[in-house]
């Protein structure tokens, strides 16, 4: 799953991209409103989570925004001004829902599942591709008896996989979903991790690869001729 989170409190920003992404969650976090506006132009997002108060354009623009251009990614947005007009504001403009601070990193966790539940294109919990069956919430691949809890980069590697199946991702564009943009790792990690990840695969005797097409990419298939 990948969230898109905007607030300009450094300390604010840092402990809730550290406790998302410790849930698997993928985070581009961003620091102004803008920033906010053009990442959530020009990328899918499973979720937006969005601060009111932030320079250069407010959460509730952003918002406004969003929703005028037929934007309906699901958002949450937190702020410390707790008054009942500033949470109707926010829920008349298109928001999912309102979490005022100081809050709990256990409620916004929550918060952020229950938003994610009630997407139009709700993906299951569980992702299955042939043999395979991935648990999006506790990260555990299962095949038949076999079972493992991923690591956190290789799942979101798989996850990423899974849901594109059948469709060859360049290295490129793996670098970009998995690692985030201002990733410093190079191209090279993806091998690495394909290399992981066919391991694992191997380990539980699953029918399902890891396909490499030179010069384009790679692609998830369940063993068929391509």
């Amino acid at each position: 799953m990948k969230l898109l989170y905007a607030e300009d409190e450094p300390a604010m920003s840092e402990a809730v991209t550290d406790i998302l992404t410790y849930h698997n969650y993928s985070v581009d976090a961003v620091d102004n409103g803008q920033d906010a506006l053009d990442y959530a132009r020009n990328e899918q997002y499973d979720g937006i989570i969005l601060d009111v108060m932030m320079p250069r354009l407010s959460g509730f623009e952003v918002l406004r925004r969003l929703r005028q251009e037929g934007n309906t990614t699901p958002v949450l947005l937190l702020t410390a001004r707790a008054e009942v007009e500033d949470r109707i504001e926010g829920l008349d403009l298109g928001a999912d829902d309102y979490l005022p601070k100081p809050f709990a990193m256990g409620e916004l966790l929550a918060r952020v599942r229950a938003m994610l539940r009630r997407r139009e294109d709700f993906t299951p919990n569980i992702l299955q591709v042939g043999d395979l069956a991935l648990n999006q919430q506790s990260a555990e691949l299962r095949c038949g008896e076999k079972s493992v809890v991923l690591p956190r980069l290789e799942y979101r590697l798989l996850e990423l996989l899974m849901l594109n199946r059948g469709i060859c991702l360049s290295t490129e564009d793996i670098l970009v979903k998995v690692w985030g943009y201002e990733t410093e790792s190079d191209i090279g990690v993806v091998w690495v991790y394909i290399s992981y990840l066919r391991k694992r695969l191997a380990s539980l005797g699953s029918t399902v690869e890891i396909r490499a097409r030179r010069g384009v990419g790679y692609l998830l298939s369940e063993g068929e001729t391509t």
